[in-house]
């Protein structure tokens, strides 16, 4: 691996990647064979070593504590740097304005979106003088405009003499920013690649043995039978917003010219039998406000749900689950797993009252285990048993784990947010598959996803959501990534409909 350059780590879900990453980080210590650095033998025991010489991680599930702010989150343990008052705040605002991350030092952490959270991520491990980063799924929830300005400010590093590790699942991504390119399979590097002259189909069939899949969905079920309906729904909060400018990235400012703002405004949906609604937008923009308030983790302020012509605006969460609404979480390990968990205590989580978890008013754990024996093999679970704890699966075996024990219980509604979100090209096939089949028996899916490429391909209908409102609405079969992305910005409103370069519609 070449100072001042980017290397590209692919390979499929639990192919070691992340294993070979926390080694290299000192997070695991290796049975055997070295790491070199600068041409001397490197002895990493702790992270710490790790960044004394050099080398920051940029995690694919974040290291960050939510109840600190953003400033007491970089200088943790680093304190010695530059301390913990002025002189800190004033290198993360220089470090932070010079590669347009848009941090703002005060906030809470618990306050921030997912793209954010990873901003901070990034800006911590340059904070620490990093010349080497490891950055793991780095534009997993990236729209295109700031995937282009992510690979702008690696270029930058990189010219400055940083060496970066980029570890992704997007191929497309991998051959336009890397230098180099490694893959593994299995926990053996299988080959390297050159990204000037392998192609996407080539490195999908290095990596996995198949092509790589299309999310592309040609038949339409959509049926006139109403699932769920929202009405005029509103949720409003107090503190910070996230606002998209026009180059796609977010920054974050301070409301205050407001003691309270609407996190939702008066948003309206309506989804039938058989329908994937998509909904686009960058993250932070109420997506997520959405979920939760249709899940019941949140009260609306006003607003009318109704799931299969049942008023459900006040049922508790677990009612709901049981009326038949499946969840994706966007994030797994803090809403979708408890990681010291067993796989089949995993299995029984959300579902805890309902078959075969559970007989009468007790759980059945026999039936729990021999389920979670079946999710792993239909799903393809790379797992020595289901004793395991869910913290030891790879991230994609993970989200295989929680997408099996969704759809096992035949949703009437599945809220998928981001379903494929650090999975391989294998696993995407599969999870697409199952959503496809579920649909056509008449499922309902609200999908929110930041690849635009599966958003396009798998809805029947898509709307952008921009500031807490449903903004603007654009037909898959005709959009492009590019127009949906620059709409997600707050750049249009209405009916978005494609045009060639003449500005002619088609």
């Amino acid at each position: 691996m070449l100072r001042g350059t980017v290397h590209a780590l692919v390979g499929e879900n639990g192919a070691g990647k992340s294993t070979l990453m926390k080694i290299l980080y000192g997070m695991q210590r290796p049975d055997e064979g070295t790491i070199t650095l600068d041409g001397t033998k490197a002895d990493l025991h702790t992270p710490a070593d790790a960044i004394r010489l050099g080398i920051g991680m940029v995690h694919q599930h974040f290291m960050l504590a939510d109840n600190l702010t953003v400033l007491e989150n970089i200088v943790l343990g680093a304190e010695q740097l530059h301390g913990i008052g002025g002189k800190a705040r004033a290198k993360i605002v220089e470090l932070s304005d010079a590669y347009g991350l848009g941090v703002r030092p005060d906030l809470l952490v618990e306050d921030l979106g997912v793209a954010d959270r990873q901003r901070v991520e990034i800006l911590k491990v340059l904070y620490r003088g990093a010349r080497t980063l490891i950055l793991d799924e780095p534009t997993a929830v990236l729209v295109p405009q700031e995937v282009e300005a992510l690979f702008a400010n690696l270029r930058e590093l990189k010219s400055e003499g940083l060496t970066i590790i980029f570890i992704s699942h997007k191929l497309g991504e991998v051959l336009s920013v890397a230098d180099a390119i490694t893959v593994i399979r299995r926990g053996t590097t299988v080959g390297d690649a050159d990204p000037k002259s392998v192609t996407v189909k080539q490195l999908a069939e290095l990596m996995v043995g198949s092509e790589l899949p299309s999310p592309e969905t040609r038949e339409s079920t959509v049926t006139t039978d109403v699932l769920l309906t929202v009405e005029g729904l509103t949720l409003s909060d107090s503190g910070v917003e996230s606002i998209a400018n026009s180059s796609g990235r977010l920054f974050i400012e301070e409301a205050e010219a407001r003691d309270a703002r609407r996190l939702l405004d008066d948003v309206s949906l309506t989804i039938h039998k058989g329908e994937i609604l998509g909904i686009a937008g960058v993250e932070g923009n109420g997506q997520s406000e959405l979920v939760e308030a249709i899940m019941g983790m949140r009260t609306p302020d006003a607003g009318v749900i109704t799931l299969d012509g049942a008023d459900i605006t006040t049922t508790p969460t677990r009612k709901r689950r049981e009326d038949g609404i499946g969840y994706i979480p966007e994030d797994r390990h803090r809403h979708g797993l408890l990681l010291e968990g067993t796989l089949w205590e995993n299995r029984i989580l959300g579902h805890v009252t309902e078959k075969p978890n559970s007989r009468g008013a007790l759980l059945d754990l026999t039936a729990a285990r021999r389920d979670t024996e079946r999710i792993v093999k239909e799903y393809d679970v790379r797992t020595p048993g289901i004793e395991v704890t869910a913290a030891s699966l790879s991230g994609g075996n993970q989200q295989k784990l929680i997408v099996g024990r969704e759809m096992s219980h035949l949703p009437k509604l599945l809220i998928a947010a981001h379903p494929t979100r650090g999975v391989d090209v294998g696993a995407q096939a599969q999870i697409w598959d199952q959503i496809r089949q579920a649909r056509r028996e008449g499922l309902a899916v609200l999908l929110i996803s930041a690849d635009l490429d599966e958003l396009i391909g798998l809805s029947d209908t898509l709307r952008v959501m921009y500031r807490g409102r449903l903004v603007a609405d654009a037909d898959p079969a005709t959009i492009t990534p590019e127009e949906l992305g620059s709409a997600m910005t707050g750049a249009a409103s209405g009916r978005l409909e494609h045009t060639d370069a003449e500005g002619e519609d088609r």
